[in-house]
């Protein structure tokens, strides 16, 4: 079967409403659920019920019955049949797991455990002193006292995503990382991320996960204490449970599927092309756009495209996946290559080109970038430095990825002495003054006379 990928031509269709319907389709807005989803919300809660509708019962529960809502949930949701003892992962199980863990597995993740913590600590903000006349400035930076990490586990295990977010954490120096997952075989009875958590230092995983691990983090359950942050990946009830304890904590992002734009032109590599839009549509759902200013190689794309379809393991999902959420979109020129992919905002944007440097001086919109034929997406998953948790759905506009800086709050430090007090105080006597503020303004005139 020919793939059925939709082409945009931007001479004759409205580019920005064809890719402003695939974002409200792919964001937590969107309401996006599998039809097992739906059954198993019919079978948990004896209803029909919108995601949105779902998550705010499960907050609810968990922040008036704690520990007994979570593994209630977590009987319902995830079969699992835990007690208050159980929800926490013990020590031992995660130095077993690490113990048989397979030595280049191991040795991959202290690669990457090296490589992420080079870069975090590269970037990492430090505090800075501005003397002034009279007196000193300072912005001064501490890490976050505790932090919760959640780490998906339904349909496969993700270690990479205990190393792209415990790490930065800890390079931060975040005292307490808390990480939530599935009781799955792919969560938290997963071996290899038990084992990645045992390598890289992280000692409290608990076995819960979706919108009830979020509450958990959030409010605080026995045995689980409340965080300051919650990060890390997840489904739509994951991200709307973020959302909507967002102020209770901070978050990193509210997260929607998966999505890249590949930027191609005579000199791409159509087999490696081919490859990258696949990996962004195995996550099913996952958004792959193709675009570029000549049609025959947009064409030759495709075709390679279908062709490596067939022969990959999960080649059905990644085709169901790319006719529902892909798109091919041929610009006039590069400058509107540049101008729709600024448009777009993508969560990852790889410019497949010999000449990739050129596009991205001119591109300010994007989560990460990975530039030429031989920089695929998959070096920023797994290894490379920066962090792979990203902003989707179009929110690159006006978020990063996540980083060191992130698990940071900073905060002012002023130290005036008399002179630099009198230097400031008819100012602050005029503007508070107008303000009607006149305690404001008498606590600097009354110093100063």
């Amino acid at each position: 079967m020919a793939l059925n990928l939709p082409w945009y031509d931007s001479s004759q269709d409205d580019i920005s409403s064809q890719m402003a319907a695939l974002r409200q389709k792919l964001s937590p807005r969107g309401d996006v659920v599998s039809e097992a989803g739906m059954k198993k919300t019919v079978e948990t809660f004896g209803k029909p019920l919108t995601p949105q509708q779902v998550v705010e019962t499960i907050l609810r529960d968990v922040q008036e019955k704690g520990i007994d809502a979570v593994l209630d949930y977590s009987r319902r949701i995830d079969g699992a049949d835990l007690t208050a003892g159980e929800l926490r992962v013990p020590l031992e199980e995660m130095e077993a797991a690490h113990a048989q863990a397979e030595p280049d597995f191991l040795r991959a993740v202290r690669t990457v455990h090296r490589n992420v913590s080079a870069f975090q600590l590269a970037i990492l903000h430090s505090d800075v002193t501005v003397p002034v006349e009279g007196g000193v400035l300072k912005q001064r930076y501490r890490p976050l006292q505790r932090v919760g990490i959640c780490v998906p586990g339904g349909a496969a295990a993700y270690p990479s995503t205990v190393l792209m977010t415990a790490i930065p954490a800890m390079v931060a120096g975040v005292p307490e990382i808390a990480v939530v997952a599935p009781p799955t075989a792919y969560g938290a009875y997963n071996q290899d991320m038990l084992a990645t958590c045992w390598e890289i230092g992280v000692r409290e995983v608990y076995r819960v996960g979706g919108a009830q691990g979020v509450a958990a983090m959030a409010y605080g359950v026995q045995g689980l204490p409340r965080v300051d942050k919650i990060v890390g990946p997840g489904n739509l009830f994951v991200a709307l449970a973020k959302r909507l304890v967002f102020g209770e904590v901070d978050i990193d992002s509210i997260a929607g599927p998966s999505e890249v734009v590949v930027i191609v032109d005579e000199t791409t590599n159509t087999q490696f092309t081919a490859l990258d839009l696949i990996a962004q549509a195995e996550h099913s759902p996952g958004a792959s756009i193709l675009i570029g200013h000549d049609r025959k190689v947009l064409q030759n794309v495709v075709e390679t495209l279908d062709a490596t379809l067939n022969r990959l393991e999960r080649g059905v999902l990644a085709r169901k996946s790319l006719e529902a959420f892909g798109a091919v979109i041929l610009a006039k020129d590069e400058a509107e290559v540049c101008a729709l992919t600024d448009l777009l905002a993508p969560e990852h944007l790889h410019i497949a080109t010999d000449d990739a440097e050129k596009y991205e001086e001119k591109i300010r919109n994007a989560g990460a970038v990975f530039l030429g034929n031989d920089t695929p997406v998959a070096t920023g998953d797994y290894a490379a430095g920066p962090s792979h948790v990203l902003p989707t759905s179009g929110t690159a506009r006006f978020a990063h990825g996540l980083c060191s800086n992130d698990f940071l709050r900073s905060h002012s430090v002023i130290h005036l002495e008399r002179s630099g007090l009198t230097k400031l105080a008819d100012d602050i006597a005029v503007i508070a003054s107008k303000e009607g503020l006149t305690a404001h303004r008498q606590s600097v005139v009354e110093r100063v006379r």
